[in-house]
């Protein structure tokens, strides 16, 4: 590869303050001006894969920085997952292991560069998601982690069922009193919450306690997004009420399956 010409290419391409610098066999690092939100300069590099086919990689260096603030398997899944898989598409980017790179077999060095750095930024910007893609991504790993849980007790309990979103049709028809999701055999019933702030503390606290006016026997387990960030006097009337509390959904997962567990199959 004539390295002054993708040199210029980069410069025409991406813009003038860009340096190539020889870091091995093969392998050249690529500085540019573009940065994290925290000041770090992105981690590109020129080089050729063991089938001698050159590419602009930034080796794993974005999705590790990423792993510092997300678990990764929260990074494969529910709307972040989406994200991720469509800034990909969008730039033409490949990625295997964490690692990020455009082969040079039918794209030029330029455009290749500019289209990594595109793609890195909006990628990073996971981390930095609007306050309601968050909110939503909360409950898509609830369901997610939830559904996994109620499908490995279903070779124990095959006439358990569960549904998201659930209310009761007939005492409840317009739904103002819903449960995020009920599990339930043939015994008592298991409704769970998804709690991400005080206001929805405050509704399930209502929630729980028109369920016990109606009469009706069940289990309430609520799980916090992150526990700390509720106020303590919400917190407070809330552990008056609920049977069961999970101070976060990350790193919980298997504490939650193990009561689960023994709440449903033992009753």
């Amino acid at each position: 590869m004539d390295i002054e010409h993708t040199k210029k290419e980069f410069l025409q391409k991406v813009c003038a303050d860009i340096r190539i610098v020889e870091e091995g066999v093969n392998r050249y690092r690529v500085f540019t001006p573009f940065t994290f939100d925290d000041g770090d300069h992105l981690a590109i590099t020129l080089s050729q894969d063991e089938n001698g086919v050159w590419r602009i990689t930034d080796e794993g260096h974005t999705f590790m920085r990423l792993t510092y603030l997300i678990d990764e398997k929260d990074l494969r899944k529910g709307n972040r997952q989406k994200i991720i898989e469509a800034s990909l598409m969008r730039h033409g980017i490949k990625e295997e292991d964490g690692e990020l790179f455009i082969s040079l077999k039918e794209v030029t060095p330029g455009d290749a560069l500019f289209s990594l750095i595109q793609g890195i930024i909006q990628i990073s910007d996971v981390s930095y998601l609007t306050r309601e893609i968050v909110k939503s991504t909360f409950y898509e790993d609830f369901r997610t982690q939830i559904t996994d849980i109620a499908n490995s007790i279903l070779p124990q309990k095959r006439d358990l069922t569960f549904d998201f979103d659930w209310s009761h049709p007939k005492q409840d028809p317009e739904g103002r009193y819903s449960v995020d999701c009920i599990i339930r055999d043939s015994g008592r019933p298991v409704f769970l919450f998804a709690l991400n702030n005080d206001d929805k503390v405050r509704d399930v606290t209502i929630n729980i306690l028109h369920f016990e006016k109606l009469g009706m026997d069940f289990q309430s387990v609520g799980i916090f997004e992150n526990q700390e960030n509720i106020s303590r006097s919400v917190l407070a009337r809330f552990s008056d009420v609920c049977d069961k509390q999970f101070s976060q959904l990350s790193g919980n997962e298997e504490r939650m399956s193990s009561y689960l567990n023994r709440a449903i199959v033992t009753g």
